[in-house]
């Protein structure tokens, strides 16, 4: 089981027991805590797991007595990567379920779709992953990395140790990546890359025929100098893609690529022997061999 939103455990902690809430739901059984993932359409790939991740942590609250004498009570929502059906779902678990909160999105463009929502009814939503910056709403809590703490940094990495000179900034066709591309395009020109080495290319969500795509990676990659892939290609078009590269014999040794948007979830139906190499940026790794995490993985497969 693959747990990206980690940092939700710790948010949820923080708000639940915060005396806001207790005269709030002092008359209430249970405070009930939205959840608004896709477990359906594109972002299911992604999401399904921070619902798990969100239920898991729920629980293992419940285990220790709950917040203020009350059990959490979670209400799962399915917005079905449709934009439009995220604000519709939002609005019926702060005003029909009376959440008191609503841990949910991952795409900026349902981030904002909801934003209404909560400004208009006053309500609190927790947002799990890294977005393109450039917003600051007092009802939203951004828990992800901003470009300057992602994306630059990555950017950085794979001049210095990389070498790379050329660069291919290839994502999904909305919000977050044509920012964070116009963020990273301003950058690679103060650091002197010229115009011409620069190649951007969006897809749709879902995107599914990567041969073109990829083949057009290589020739820009075939002038001479080193080049690398920014890949903000989200959900499961991550899967063709990296199935695509390998097809097409793109090693990382001769054009990485650094993505923005992937963990193990995303890999997990791929043979990733041929894109041994390739990079991420990303907030959180099953991977990470530490003891802390190693503890929260047991627990998190528990549930499963």
């Amino acid at each position: 089981m693959n747990f990206k939103a980690q940092l939700q455990g710790v948010l949820l902690g923080a708000m639940l027991s915060s005396t806001a809430f207790h005269g709030a739901f002092a008359a209430d059984d249970t405070i009930k805590v939205g959840i608004l993932h896709s477990l359906s359409g594109t972002m299911a790939i992604s999401e399904t797991t921070l619902k798990d991740a969100m239920l898991m942590l729920i629980d293992e609250q419940n285990k220790k007595g709950g917040v203020l004498g009350k059990k959490l009570e979670p209400v799962v929502v399915d917005p079905a990567s449709n934009w439009p059906l995220f604000a519709e779902k939002a609005r019926e678990l702060i005003s029909k379920d009376k959440v008191s909160a609503v841990f949910g999105c991952w795409t900026s463009v349902s981030r904002k779709s909801v934003l209404p929502v909560f400004k208009e009814l006053d309500s609190v939503l927790f947002y799990p992953v890294q977005f393109e910056g450039e917003e600051s709403e007092r009802n939203v809590f951004y828990t992800g990395a901003a470009p300057n703490q992602q994306a630059i940094p990555a950017v950085d990495y794979l001049m210095k140790n990389e070498g790379v000179e050329r660069w291919v900034l290839e994502g999904t066709d909305y919000v977050y990546p044509r920012t964070t591309n116009k963020i990273l395009e301003a950058y690679l020109k103060s650091k002197g890359v010229k115009a011409e080495d620069i190649k951007v290319n969006y897809t749709p969500f879902g995107f599914s025929d990567w041969q073109t795509e990829v083949a057009a990676i290589k020739k820009f990659g075939g002038a001479g100098k080193k080049t690398a892939v920014i890949s903000t290609v989200n959900g499961d078009a991550n899967v063709p893609f990296y199935k695509e590269l390998g097809n097409q014999g793109v090693k990382a040794e001769d054009i990485p690529v650094m993505a923005f948007s992937v963990g193990e979830e995303e890999l997990a139906g791929i043979d990733t022997k041929p894109l041994v190499g390739h990079l991420a940026a990303w907030n959180y790794f099953e991977s990470v061999d530490t003891p802390a995490n190693a503890e929260f993985i047991k627990i998190g497969r528990a549930h499963v």
